[in-house]
């Protein structure tokens, strides 16, 4: 992780933090911080199967703010950890529903970065009367051309990562990347899937910031969530047609937005955000000049930071 930004709030501590199952199988972690009578938000982490961080809760005024985070399904402190069954952009709308309904609020601001821009967008489009507003980062919609460009267009930048991720697979598999790492991934093998998973992770984590940082030590948890969950969810586009997020943003083009993107992220490029505002003028888009992909970077935190001061004083984005 790079410094901390300065502009991020002070590391706060839940009010209070629970477990709700909302099938047989699954079970999710949730948390709530700030405010309870302040304005309400729903925090919506990347992955699919990244999970949260503390950093997360500081992107909000506690004084201002009511947040509530969760865990989505396989991911962070839920259960079962990397359990695809039972998981789909549809079923993960209805878990936010779900809380939503368990807070007693009745709408909500929704942040989201990366996959959670996705999920962001596919639940304010089945809610609009549920969302006051959209605060979006790295804008991942989740199309075939972008899942093309996250397992195989990388490697124009980055090609020695590419050659390491396409060395576990048999040279008659590489044509089809996504389906070979799936097989593997999704096994009952651990030796079998640990290994995909630690490759997979690694992929993506050393190409999230436009500086180097100082590789950390992995985590079982962040490997088997995000390889598990990121492999299925792209295998079957997200659970949604074809471009579905752009052409429905009907929907909710009537609410405020901003879409904050680095200028430099080479796992959700900008295009996406570009034709995001494109088929949204209303929404505010703040590229961001020295930004990669990491929430974290100092220019990509300043402006989430300021997005959710603007919508505190005014309810509306500049």
């Amino acid at each position: 992780m790079p410094a901390t930004p300065p502009s991020l709030f002070p590391p706060i501590q839940p009010n209070r933090h629970g477990t709700l199952a909302v099938d047989e199988l699954h079970t999710i972690y949730w948390e709530e911080v700030g405010n309870p009578n302040g304005i309400p938000v729903v925090f919506l982490h990347g992955g699919p199967g990244a999970g949260l961080s503390p950093q997360h809760r500081r992107f909000f005024d506690p004084s201002a703010y009511r947040v509530i985070l969760f865990d989505q399904r396989g991911a962070g402190k839920s259960t079962p950890l990397g359990e695809w069954r039972n998981n789909t952009t549809q079923l993960l709308i209805d878990d936010i529903e779900r809380l939503r309904a368990m807070f007693g609020i009745q709408q909500w601001l929704v942040f989201g970065g990366s996959w959670g821009s996705t999920l962001a967008l596919a639940y304010g489009q089945a809610h609009p009367e549920r969302c006051l507003g959209f605060v979006l980062r790295g804008i991942f919609l989740c199309t075939k051309a972008e899942v093309d460009w996250f397992l195989n267009g990388v490697q124009w930048f980055y090609p020695e990562l590419y050659a390491d991720f396409v060395a576990p697979i048999p040279v008659e598999e590489r044509g089809d990347l996504l389906k070979a790492y799936t097989e593997r991934l999704l096994c009952s093998d651990p030796e079998v899937y640990w290994p995909a998973a630690r490759a997979w992770s690694r992929f993506e984590g050393r190409r999230v910031f436009l500086l180097p940082q100082p590789e950390e030590a992995s985590s079982d948890s962040l490997d088997l969530g995000v390889g598990r969950l990121e492999s299925h969810y792209m295998l079957h586009g997200a659970f949604l047609e074809e471009d579905q997020l752009v052409r429905d943003i009907g929907r909710i083009a009537h609410l405020p937005a901003t879409i904050v993107q680095g200028r430099y992220d080479v796992i959700c490029p900008p295009l996406s955000a570009w034709r995001l505002h494109q088929a949204w003028p209303g929404a505010k888009l703040h590229m961001i000049p020295d930004g990669g992909h990491g929430a974290l970077e100092t220019g990509i935190a300043r402006a989430l930071v300021a997005a959710t001061e603007q919508f505190k004083r005014h309810r509306r984005f500049d």
